[in-house]
Parts: C-alpha cells; sequence; structure tokens
C-alpha cells in the first residue's frame, strides 16, 4: 500500500509522560495484517493457558476460550467471565508496550466475571 506508515502512530503529544505515550500508540497496519496479527495472538495465548473458563474477545477478529473453570452452560454459550478489548489494546498487550493495569486503569478493557485480570499471561 502506497504513503502507508508500517510504523506506529502516536496519537497523544510527545511531551506527555511515557505511559501516556504508550497507551496512545496504535499499530498503523494494513486491515488483513492487523487481524492476522490479533488472530495469531489469541491463539498464542490459548496454547499458553487453554480452558474453557474465560472468553476473550477481540473484534471482529476473534474470540478465544481459556483458563480452567466453569464452562458455559447448555442454553448460555458464553462463560461467565468474559473480557473485551480493542483490536490496537490487545496488540499493545500482547506485545508488551502497556500493561493490563494500565489499560484497565484508562478504560480500554471490559471484564465481567471474576477472573477479570489476564496480567500474569502477558505479554506474549
Amino acid at each position: 500500500m502506497a504513503g502507508r506508515s508500517n510504523e506506529s502512530a502516536v496519537t497523544e503529544r510527545s511531551d506527555q509522560p511515557g505511559s501516556l505515550r504508550r497507551l496512545a500508540v496504535t499499530p498503523a497496519l494494513p486491515r488483513p495484517i492487523m487481524a492476522m496479527a490479533v488472530r495469531y495472538t489469541l491463539h498464542l495465548l490459548e496454547r499458553k493457558a487453554p480452558g474453557p473458563g474465560v472468553e476473550v474477545r477481540v473484534a471482529p477478529w476473534g474470540a478465544i476460550k481459556i483458563l480452567d473453570g466453569p464452562a458455559s452452560d447448555p442454553h448460555n454459550l458464553t462463560p461467565p467471565d468474559v473480557i473485551e478489548l480493542d483490536p490496537d489494546v490487545w496488540l499493545r498487550l500482547a506485545a508488551g508496550i502497556t500493561t493490563w493495569s494500565e489499560e484497565k486503569q484508562a478504560g480500554h478493557i471490559s471484564a465481567v466475571g471474576e477472573r477479570d485480570d489476564l496480567s500474569d499471561l502477558l505479554p506474549l
């Protein structure tokens, strides 16, 4: 793609503290590459912590179930613990650019259930 940079974009001013700059890093990837990166890193997480107990959703490109625990019941296919992230947030966490606590504090992670912290599993 002509004219597109493969470097990360920073939307915050560069005079902001480091944690704010890290939270603003958004991978400037073509859509198919972003989709592949999300799916691959979700696959790595699934292999690292297999199980049916927590659903991790990175819309629109993937959702996996990880960690031991109660699975979904026959009437509801969603487990009791669900974590939702945007693709850019997920890739920052997977790569170790930001931490779970930074993203959670910034309001970038939606998590429901008792197991709403993946910080022990990240970065990949």
